[in-house]
């Protein structure tokens, strides 16, 4: 029988290396995105357009879709919580919209949308892979309410595991600087600061979604059995320097 994934935030730079790697493997791939999947229906055997902002609230839109999942998704292998939003602010200025918003994507749709495939998951000795971030350990200005959904996502990773135990694997990813539109926006498109970048990383490049998608596929595998309640770094060396000025 097909093994099935379904990965969160699917038209992202990340998302679209993972659905790509997934059905390369062999998966049949669900892909859920806030936006429309237009002419990319090919990373997707089934696209949903999906807003887990609105889903995380609870209420219709919440029974709406677990309906919907109910129906359409009766087997899953594979749950990637990809989706998140990077909504900026010093302490002084996050709003409180922007804050929630912020744990409603990035940490609280994760853990009801696997409260949803909890029972599909168990009955396939499926796993569940969280997006971390390297923000979860090493951040920087202006970034309190990303950082902390993400310390927040590696924290329900473990935990999901010792609740899960012998049930579902669950395991999460955090990548550093990896080289996507949401990256190059920040940035300002400036080729002499992504080389910059580039350059303060031990292995003196930046991270490729496909890095990620490669990672994830490795968690998904009957080979790492034993990996569980993980959080696996990726990211180039980054952690390891300590920049003299």
């Amino acid at each position: 029988m097909m093994k099935s994934v379904l990965i969160t935030g699917v038209l992202g730079g990340i998302g679209k290396s993972l659905a790509k790697s997934f059905k390369n493997a062999g998966y049949f791939v669900y892909g859920l995105d806030i936006r429309d999947m237009d002419h990319e229906l090919q990373i997707c055997d089934k696209f949903y357009k999906f807003d887990i902002n609105e889903f995380s609230k609870g209420g219709d839109y919440f029974q709406q879709w677990t309906g919907t999942f109910y129906q359409d998704i009766p087997n899953l292998d594979v749950l990637v919580n990809n989706a998140a939003v990077q909504l900026l602010g010093s302490v002084e200025e996050i709003s409180l919209s922007n804050w929630e918003e912020t744990l409603r994507v990035n940490l609280t749709g994760p853990l009801f949308l696997s409260k949803c495939f909890f029972e599909r998951l168990e009955k396939s000795s499926g796993c569940i892979i969280n997006i971390g971030s390297i923000h979860h350990q090493l951040t920087k200005p202006n970034f309190v309410s990303y950082a902390t959904s993400k310390s927040a996502l590696i924290g329900l990773t473990k935990a999901m595991a010792v609740d899960l135990s012998g049930r579902i694997r669950v395991n999460a990813i955090s990548p550093a600087a990896i080289e996507t539109d949401m990256l190059r926006a920040g940035f300002n498109n400036d080729e002499t600061a992504l080389d910059e970048l580039r350059k303060i990383h031990p292995v003196q490049r930046i991270g490729y979604p496909n890095d990620v998608a490669k990672m994830a596929l490795f968690l998904a595998s009957e080979n790492s059995g034993f990996i569980h309640g993980a959080n696996l770094t990726l990211d180039g060396g980054i952690s390891s320097v300590l920049k003299d000025l």
